[in-house]
């Protein structure tokens, strides 16, 4: 977790940065403007870990106890023009670079090139041979002008830089978005753009440049989908609502897959939930897919900045027409789809093997995304997919009845209800459906004893959870996250006690890990609904107004309905144990005396009326 010194370093950093950048936006909107700033903090970021390898090798060059060191004796002494010119020699070699995974960056694109001959194409002409140096002076003929590059914009450096790194880095092909010249953005304010982001302080006594370069891309992201309102959504989802199905699913080892990634915000908290549990990024695949160009090159950048493994498949495509991952079985399957999509099934087969409880309506792909989630569930896998709150309850067009053969055939582990203004595209209550291939008893990628859970499913109501980050958006604190997630997990590992208790109130022994169901009649048992906290290790319990485990059988007296609320119950209300006739009495008295003083303020107001002349 980010220590209280390291939130004031990225918070100043946030404001300062955010601030400054709006003053250069005023000619773009807001998608253009995302594209180039966030290409120019991957240029940065790239740019930047090349120089920091590099001051690395010239230490270790002229280090006598390392394996690369350079002895300047051989060189004409340690202040010999020949023993630098040696040392940048090597300096230069890809492969001391690759060796530690850090990308080959050429002259033409890093940093300190960028930033001292943007100032001169401002206002002229730069001719680069093949090598990427600055020519002294323009080529005479044309034999010479066809080896060498003319730059005459600020956009078009960038873009000559861009497309160097893509063409020395084979992983990079095709991902950088190449498109600065086209932009037509004012030279100066673009160059003001370059000089800003190269304010970004890399240093700090705990953070890391990945640490900090990765909180500003991933700040920039959420600034920018509040900035462009609904198509924001597209490829941003709120890093609390990301936080949330991450620390209750648990991606510690296996496949991660998103078939509808945006920025690849799932696969960036899953990284950050593995590290701060000190497990091993290594051990996780990353598997995504998204139709539109630019956000899937922006998820890409976003895997790189962090030095993330990835498989985004071949291109930028349509999830149900052109599955990038046909074969893929997963083993946590996370997303955030457009909700109640509409024609979305043009060119898919009406008996799409994807379709194995039933035929998505072509109105709303809900239900077509669960199960394209499920198609590519391992078996021992669990999934986390946020819709709108309709696909709890909704029995139009066929929904009911592919929910029913979903409950039917026990998939579904947890529903949780979310509160309103989370998101920065949309107002449509949302919930988050949380399934898997199997609820026996087995042991869980992340090393817990998970109990035999058939027949059962989790209610949690969190409506009532968060606070309000500002006077739109909603937020969920730790603790709320925290309070989900628990509970959550002691029902999936402890269950119940020996405390259910029938009718009469007799205590029914043996708990539900003991048993394939609980031993209890649905009409006739009591549950206790105790009004505590849940802390990992402790025993589930029911709490009114927040979390139900219910049965198949009580599922089903609510008609397949999935709505939190249902299961939950209401808060009780609070008794002031004052007696009814007192509180009328008393209320009465109050309402009388209030009459009272409304009759003599306007009696006094008709008489300064008509004072000044004017009866009523």
């Amino acid at each position: 977790m980010v220590n209280t010194d390291e939130q004031q370093f990225l918070n100043a950093l946030d404001k300062k940065l955010w601030t400054s950048a709006d003053k250069l936006r005023s000619t773009l909107d807001a998608s253009q403007y995302k594209n180039t700033v966030l290409g120019l903090i991957f240029l940065k970021y790239v740019s930047d870990s090349f120089d920091s390898r590099r001051q690395e090798l010239s230490a270790q060059f002229k280090n006598p106890e390392h394996e690369y060191y350079l002895d300047s004796a051989d060189f004409g002494g340690a202040d010999s023009a020949e023993y630098q010119a040696e040392i940048n020699t090597e300096l230069e070699q890809r492969d001391y670079y690759a060796e530690t995974n850090v990308f080959w960056v050429p002259k033409v694109a890093r940093w300190e090139f960028l930033q001292n001959q943007n100032k001169v194409v401002i206002n002229g002409v730069i001719w680069l041979n093949r090598a990427g140096d600055v020519l002294t002076q323009a080529p005479e003929d044309d034999t010479e002008k066809r080896l060498c590059t003319r730059i005459s914009s600020v956009g078009q450096l960038i873009d000559h830089a861009l497309e160097a790194i893509e063409q020395d880095n084979a992983k990079l092909k095709g991902i950088l978005n190449k498109r600065y010249t086209s932009l037509q953005i004012d030279p100066a304010k673009l160059g003001e753009l370059i000089d800003l982001i190269a304010t970004i302080p890399f240093k700090h006594a705990s953070l890391s440049s990945k640490d900090i370069l990765g909180h500003v891309y991933e700040y920039f992201l959420g600034q920018f989908a509040l900035a462009e309102g609904k198509k924001g959504g597209q490829f941003y989802t709120p890093k609390s609502i990301v936080s949330l199905i991450v620390q209750m699913l648990e991606p510690f080892k296996g496949r991660v897959y998103d078939p509808a990634m945006g920025s690849g915000g799932f696969f960036v908290q899953s990284e950050n939930f593995i590290r701060e549990h000190q497990g091993r990024i290594g051990d996780v695949s990353i598997y995504g897919q998204e139709y539109n160009h630019t956000t899937w090159q922006l998820a890409a950048m976003n895997m790189v900045i962090r030095g993330i493994d990835f498989n985004f498949g071949k291109e930028p495509a349509n999830t149900y027409t052109n599955d990038q991952h046909p074969d893929l079985r997963a083993d946590f399957v996370m997303a955030n789809p457009p909700f109640n999509m509409r024609e979305w099934d043009t060119g898919v087969s009406d008996d799409d093997p994807r379709w194995v409880y039933g035929k998505p309506p072509s109105g709303n792909a809900n239900f077509a995304w669960l199960q394209h989630l499920l198609y590519h569930l391992a078996p021992n896998g669990s999934l986390g997919l946020l819709l709108a709150n309709g696909s709890m309850s909704s029995n139009t067009n066929n929904e009911g009845e592919i929910r029913k053969a979903l409950i039917e055939n026990d998939l579904v582990e947890c529903m949780v209800a979310l509160p309103g203004q989370l998101f920065t595209n949309t107002q449509i209550p949302a919930c988050i459906w949380f399934l898997t291939k199997n609820k026996g008893q087995r042991t869980s990628a992340s090393g817990k004893a998970l109990r035999d859970r058939k027949g059962e499913i989790l209610f949690i109501d969190a409506r009532n959870l968060g606070y309000m980050k500002d006077r739109v958006l909603r937020d969920f604190t730790q603790d709320d996250l925290n309070k989900v997630t628990e509970t959550f997990h002691n029902w999936q590992t402890v269950g119940w006690g020996d405390d259910y208790k029938d009718a009469g109130g007799k205590a029914m022994q043996g708990t539900i890990a003991e048993s394939r169901t609980p031993t209890y009649d649905a009409e006739t048992t009591v549950r206790p609904e105790r009004e505590e906290r849940a802390v990992e290790g402790q025993q589930y319990q029911d709490i009114r107004a927040f979390c139900k485990s219910a049965t198949l059988v009580e599922i089903q007296k609510n008609d397949y309905v999935l709505t939190p609320g249902r299961y939950v119950g209401a808060a009780d209300a609070v008794d002031d144990l004052e007696a009814f006739a007192e509180k009328m009495g008393r209320l009465t008295a109050q309402l009388k005396s209030q009459f009272e003083q409304s009759d003599n303020l306007e009696a006094e107001i008709k008489k300064n009326l008509a004072g000044l002349g004017y009866e009523v």
